[in-house]
């Protein structure tokens, strides 16, 4: 099994379930992105920068964009939806994902800030 694949098998059933929607969603959004483990967590790297990370913990799910830069921008909006967050990441539960239009804000930004053409997938 790859390293990811240990990860996800790791999980309880509905972080797997979340997790694997988010997978897939970030898949569609960085087609030319590389799956990595990144800070002991599943992630999306272009060229040498990772893009995107994602975890499952006891309580929550977490997003990161391996960037301080980018959730502080966002935070009016992340509270507004109720997503809890820190400088570095959006926590979010099974019952209550990470939407597609905040996620696709989350990586064009990040994609950005990286100099790497912000333009997404429909």
């Amino acid at each position: 099994m790859s390293p990811i694949d240990t990860y996800f098998a790791a999980l309880p059933a509905d972080q797997y379930a979340c997790l694997t929607d988010l997978r897939q969603r970030l898949r569609h959004l960085l087609p030319d992105a590389t799956e990595v483990i990144s800070y002991a967590m599943p992630g999306h790297r272009i060229g040498k920068k990772v893009i995107a990370g994602y975890a499952g913990f006891a309580r929550h799910c977490g997003f990161y964009p391996h960037s301080g830069g980018i959730i502080p921008g966002l935070a009016a909006e992340l509270e507004t939806a109720g997503f809890k967050h820190s400088k570095s990441g959006v926590l979010f539960t099974p019952e209550n994902p990470l939407p597609d239009t905040l996620l696709r804000r989350i990586v064009a930004a990040r994609l950005a800030e990286a100099g790497l053409d912000p333009t997404l997938p429909a």
